[in-house]
């Protein structure tokens, strides 16, 4: 019997146990922090054997196959290991494509991909298709995979994911922008983490489809280095020959094959012109698995947005509040502050993964009033911007950033929290940051 080692009892980790236990395969799980509860209950319902805060080696380097999670760099020593000895290391969602027939709808992007992948799910859903959500939200997709029958998976894919991604094979691949992120993790060498992203277009063929922001510069440079294989949907503002979603007239405009699609970018749900491009690129994925243009009207002009992502929270004494803690790099901040029409006061900090600030630099200047630097160690964000902003404030709480930013600002102004790093240093993930965001500007 072949046996599978599953490093990581997170969502993906314990979805890929449950899916290789119901083929009847051997598994262990194997987790060096602790595993929580429900993912614990979940293992022992199913009578998987689980270890805990260690890696007994014995037990994992005498696997055919090990599944990791993606936040397990290829660093760690027990990875090094199996390396060494030959062994296959891939992903849940690699592992997950074997065993379904599913179209597989996948979106990558160093900003915008979980605002996409929910709008695109909103838009199937709504059109009566039968489709799960996966990836870096919902469920993880070896547990729908196993559970559920789907005909459509819309999936969110980090450059983590894809990494252990070898024969999965994406029907429709969307890849939003690539700027520098997770530098960290890819030895400090931007082509490697562009490589990674690039994997999304991995084993399509011609009647596969790819979906890109044309106007892009590390897309466009890529696409004339490689040959990609797919049918190609580019997007962008301005119209080229090749430009299958642009806008015309302040019209929203999606011409594929003999159909045009076309509504008002005013009625978008999701306005600004990162939205824009979010919402372009997944009418487009819609439109080639033929949903009704009507259906995809309704869909973009009702969706509710992503918590976390630019999320309104409470106007106090005349201060708007705006939680964007899913800015966990320098891009997705200068969308954020792209789109601010007041002056701001600016919440940043976090685990700095290589950050460069000069990205922001501009906006920073032009539209932020003061600083506030959340973190146990803001060094680097000391050094990039001391002199250039007045007001400057160091706090390892999120009570006294939000504090801290009340007193900088006036009425009329924003308060942004939209990070720019990872959470980890004071928060379990990002969406632990946002509501403690939330609950505090609550209680001023």
């Amino acid at each position: 019997m072949k046996r599978i080692v599953i490093l990581g009892a997170g969502e993906s980790g314990t979805g890929a146990a449950v899916l290789a236990k119901k083929q009847g395969l051997e598994v262990f799980v194997s987790d060096l922090s602790e595993i929580k509860p429900e993912y614990k209950s979940m293992l022992d319902n199913y009578g998987i054997v689980w270890e805990e805060k260690q890696h007994t080696e014995i037990k994992i380097l005498n696997s055919n196959e090990v599944i990791k999670s993606p936040g397990i760099p290829d660093k760690a020593p027990i990875i090094k290991k199996l390396y060494a000895l030959g062994t296959s290391v891939i992903s849940e969602i690699e592992f997950a494509g074997r065993y379904t027939q599913a179209k597989m709808i996948c979106i990558t992007g160093s900003n915008g991909k979980t605002t996409t992948t929910m709008l695109l799910y909103h838009i199937l859903k709504n059109a009566g298709l039968n489709v799960g959500l996966a990836g870096n939200v919902g469920q993880s997709l070896a547990l729908q995979v196993a559970n559920q029958s789907y005909n459509y998976f819309v999936v969110e894919l980090s450059s983590f994911q894809l990494d252990g991604m070898t024969k999965f094979k994406a029907d429709i691949a969307i890849l939003l922008n690539i700027t520098p992120d997770h530098l960290d993790r890819y030895d400090y060498n931007f082509q490697n983490y562009v490589d990674s992203k690039f994997r999304i277009t991995q084993n399509q063929s011609s009647e596969d489809a790819f979906i890109f922001w044309e106007n892009d510069p590390v897309i466009k440079a890529e696409l004339e280095k490689r040959k990609i294989q797919s049918t190609l949907y580019p997007f962008a503002i301005e119209r080229t020959e090749k430009t299958k979603a642009f806008i015309q007239h302040d019209d929203l405009i999606i011409k594929i094959l003999k159909t045009i699609f076309t509504m008002p970018s005013s009625d978008l749900a999701l306005q600004g012109m990162h939205n824009t491009y979010n919402s372009m690129a997944a009418g487009l994925a819609a439109s080639i698995v033929n949903v009704r243009k009507e259906s995809i009207r309704q869909s973009l002009q009702d969706f509710q947005g992503v918590e976390h992502r630019l999320e309104y929270v409470a106007t106090v004494r005349n201060i708007r509040f705006i939680n964007d803690s899913k800015a966990t790099n320098v891009n997705s901040c200068w969308y954020a502050l792209q789109s601010m029409k007041t002056p701001v006061v600016l919440i940043l900090g976090g685990t700095d993964k290589g950050n460069n600030y000069a990205e922001i630099e501009d906006l920073v200047r032009r539209n932020v009033k003061g600083l506030v630097f959340m973190g146990l160690d803001n060094k680097a964000l000391h050094k990039f911007f001391d002199g250039k902003i007045a007001k400057i404030a160091d706090v390892q709480s999120m009570e006294d950033a939000v504090k801290n930013a009340y007193i900088m600002a006036d009425a009329g102004d924003t308060v942004l929290l939209s990070p720019c790093c990872a959470s980890f240093d004071i928060f379990q993930n990002y969406e632990d940051r946002g509501k403690k965001f939330k609950n505090c500007v609550r209680n001023l």
